[in-house]
C-alpha cells in the first residue's frame, strides 16, 4: 500500500473542491482519510484539508498525486522541489512538471517561493533564487528545471463567498442569462479595473465588424475602456472595409444588401493599405478617418494582428510569425485585470492558454460552445455571454457613457 498526506486549504466547499479532490481518490483506485477538516468561519476565512490517501500501486498514486497537486492539494513533506539541468535547448527532462494557470509556489531551501509568469502548459525554471514558467520553445542548455511533484504548491482561484464581483460567473454559461444583467456586469467590472488602474484587453474577430459591432468598440477605444486589442488579420480588413468602402466582406453596413462586385472589397481595403505602407501611415496621411483600427491609432492604444494560414493579403500590420505573433500577445496581457473575447473562438482560446486564471475573462458569442471550449481548455474563470456580438457592445457602449 502506497500512503501520502496531502493539506489543502481555500474556500474548499463554495468552489467545490472538496467533492472533486475525494472522486479524483476515488477515480484513480485510492482510498482516504481525512485526518483534519476546519471550515471558515467568515467569508475571508479559508478552510482547511489535511487527509491520508492510499493505493495499491505506485502508479496510480503518482497520477493521484498529480491530479491532487492542481486542486490545491499539496504532499505533506519537508522536502525542497527536485530540479534538474537542460542539456539541450528546447528539450525539457523526463520528469518536467508541467504547470496550470493557478497561482504557484516551490519550496527552495526550505522556503516557499513564488513563481512568477504563471501560465499552464509551461516549465518552471529556477535561477538566482527566483522560480518563473517558461515555454518549452523557450528553454536553453543550462536551464535548472523543476522536476516531479515534490515542493511544488498550487493555489486554485476559489469563488468568493459573497460572490459580488463576478455574480454571473456561478451561473455558467447560458443563453438563458439576461443580457441587460450580463452587461451591468461587465461595466462593473471594467469600471473596477478602470478606478485600480488596471489594464482591459478586447481580444475580437471579424464578427464584429459583420455584426454592426465596430462603431461601439471605436467609441470603448476612444474613450479610454480598451488598453489593448488582439484580434487576427480579418478584424483589421473588414474594420478597414467597412470604413473605406461601407462594406463588410461585401455586405453594405447601412441597409444589408450585397454591393455590387463587393467580393471585392476587402482586397481594396488591403490594398489601400498597402499603398499607405501601414495602417498608422493610412490614419497620418487622411485616408484611412474612421473605425476600431484608427481610433487604436489616434488613442496610441496597442494592437496585434496575428496571421494565419487562410488570411487574404495579409495586412501590411500583420504578424505572420505564429511564434512572433503569441509572443506580441503574451506581452499586451502582462498585468490585464480583465479580458473582453468577442465572436473568436481561435483567438479567445489561445488568450486564454496564456493567462493566469485570476484574470477574469468574460467570453461573448452567439455559439454557447465557444465559450465551452475556453472553460474546457484550462481557462475555468471564462464566463460565456451567449448573444450577438454587435448587440453586446452597443448595449456596452451605451450603458459606459451613461455611467459618465
Amino acid at each position: 500500500m502506497f500512503q501520502e498526506v496531502v493539506e489543502a486549504q481555500g474556500h474548499l466547499i463554495d468552489s467545490h473542491l472538496m467533492e472533486r479532490i475525494f472522486d479524483s481518490v476515488v477515480e484513480y483506485n485510492g482510498k482516504f482519510e481525512v485526518e483534519e477538516f476546519r471550515v471558515g468561519k467568515t467569508n475571508a476565512e479559508p478552510s482547511r484539508l489535511r487527509m491520508k490517501v492510499s493505493t495499491d500501486q505506485h502508479a496510480d498514486m503518482e497520477q493521484l498525486l498529480s491530479t491532487l497537486l492542481a486542486l490545491g492539494c499539496t504532499p505533506v513533506d519537508a522536502s525542497d522541489a527536485a530540479v534538474e539541468r537542460v542539456e539541450k535547448d528546447k528539450c525539457a527532462p523526463l520528469d518536467f512538471y508541467s504547470t496550470t494557470n493557478h497561482r504557484t509556489q516551490i519550496r527552495y531551501k526550505g522556503e516557499w517561493i513564488d513563481v512568477g509568469s504563471q501560465r499552464m502548459d509551461a516549465m518552471i525554471v529556477l535561477k538566482d533564487g527566483a522560480a518563473n514558467c517558461r515555454r518549452l520553445r523557450d528553454l536553453k542548455a543550462g536551464d535548472m528545471v523543476v522536476t516531479g511533484m515534490r515542493g511544488i504548491r498550487v493555489l486554485p482561484e476559489s469563488k468568493e463567498r459573497d460572490r459580488l464581483s463576478f455574480a454571473f460567473m456561478s451561473n455558467g454559461i447560458s443563453s438563458e442569462r439576461q443580457l441587460d444583467t450580463a452587461v451591468r456586469q461587465c461595466v462593473t467590472l471594467m469600471e473596477q479595473a478602470r478606478v485600480a488602474g488596471q489594464k482591459i484587453i478586447v481580444v475580437a474577430g471579424p464578427v464584429v465588424i459583420h455584426t454592426g459591432g465596430g462603431p461601439a468598440l471605436a467609441s470603448l477605444i476612444r474613450d479610454g475602456w480598451v488598453q489593448a486589442l488582439l484580434a487576427g488579420n480579418a478584424l483589421g480588413v473588414h474594420d478597414i472595409e467597412a470604413a473605406l468602402l461601407g462594406t463588410s466582406l461585401g455586405v453594405r453596413q447601412t441597409d444589408g444588401r450585397q454591393e455590387e462586385h463587393g467580393h471585392r472589397n476587402h482586397m481594396r481595403a488591403i490594398n489601400a493599405i498597402n499603398h499607405a505602407g501601414s495602417i498608422a501611415a493610412a490614419v497620418d496621411s487622411g485616408k484611412l478617418k474612421s473605425g476600431v483600427m484608427y481610433e487604436c491609432v489616434r488613442a496610441g492604444v496597442p494592437f496585434v494582428l496575428a496571421g494565419s494560414l487562410r488570411d487574404d493579403g495579409p495586412l501590411p500590420d500583420t504578424i505572420t510569425d505564429v511564434n512572433i505573433a503569441q509572443d506580441a500577445y503574451a506581452e499586451q496581457l502582462r498585468g490585464a485585470s480583465l479580458v473582453l473575447c468577442l465572436g473568436s473562438m481561435l483567438h479567445s482560446i489561445a488568450t486564454g492558454n496564456m493567462l493566469p486564471s485570476w484574470v477574469k475573462i468574460v467570453c461573448v458569442d452567439i455559439n454557447p460552445a465557444v465559450a465551452t471550449k475556453v472553460s474546457d481548455r484550462g481557462t475555468g474563470q471564462a464566463v460565456g455571454i451567449v448573444t450577438d456580438v454587435g448587440q453586446f457592445l452597443g448595449l456596452l457602449s451605451n450603458a459606459l457613457q451613461e455611467q459618465r
